[in-house]
């Protein structure tokens, strides 16, 4: 199946950027001329979306705005962002899902070549790794055979060597979200602060193969920190060869 639709999780608010995340959400830092966001969004319509939900929360009326240059976007808000994890925002956007579809962060940027690698990957779910950034604040993935069995950013919490470095991109089938839906109920119902791939992925993937995908090669980075900020814009973003982007203010 093609897939039409992506949802780009967008509620962060950015504590750790400190001033910087205060000011604006993280999807509006510039790294060139136009703010990652709109670089993300342009390499998704590149790539055949058609469809691109955003889930807002801090600073949402700077998404609420894109609406006006895209009439791809749709927008809808997690009110709870402030004391929820990634697969609450995940869950606020059920009712727009209806499709096999790519999860994202806002906070990323990439080569365009990883949205045509996830698109058409064989498997209707994968999990897109990377080598080894060095990076800081690493999310790294066990897998057995060709799908994951463990994420975490402590290699001793895994029973064997990563493969990879988890991106923030996946395609997610939705058999698969059906099951990431029904495991965050169950959390839900003690705490809110479930992340949608080291608590809801892994979690089904310890019953439903859910696949991966290694790129080596990869350049791409996650603006978490200012550390992350700094090697983006020195190291990652320079080597990308972003397109000419255009964006009518």
């Amino acid at each position: 199946m093609t897939i039409k639709l992506a949802v780009i999780l967008a509620a962060g608010r950015g504590t750790r950027l400190k001033e910087l995340g205060i000011s604006r959400p993280k999807g509006f830092l510039h790294l060139g001329d136009h703010p990652i966001i709109i670089e993300s969004i342009t390499k998704l319509l590149n790539s055949g979306i058609e469809r691109i939900v955003i889930v807002t929360g801090h600073l949402a009326e700077f998404y609420e705005e894109l609406k006006t240059h895209y009439s791809q976007i749709t927008t809808i808000h997690n009110p709870l962002y402030a004391t929820s994890g990634s697969m609450y925002s995940l869950y606020c956007a059920r009712e727009l899902i209806d499709a096999d579809f790519l999860l994202l962060e806002s906070d990323l940027i990439y080569e365009q070549r990883v949205i045509s690698i996830a698109i058409n990957f064989p498997q209707n779910n994968v999990v897109i790794l990377s080598g080894k950034t060095n990076a800081g604040d690493e999310v790294y993935v066990e897998t057995s055979g060709d799908t994951i069995t463990a994420m975490s950013k402590n290699l001793s919490n895994l029973n064997h060597l990563p493969t990879g470095e988890l991106v923030g991109i996946c395609k997610i089938s939705l058999p698969l979200f059906e099951r990431m839906i029904d495991y965050a109920k169950t959390k839900f119902t003690r705490t809110l602060k479930v992340d949608y791939e080291t608590n809801a992925l892994v979690g089904v993937a310890q019953s439903y193969p859910v696949h991966y995908t290694l790129i080596p090669d990869l350049l791409w980075a996650e603006i978490d920190t200012t550390n992350h900020l700094s090697r983006a814009k020195e190291q990652v973003y320079p080597n990308i060869g972003v397109a000419e982007l255009w964006y009518d203010d």
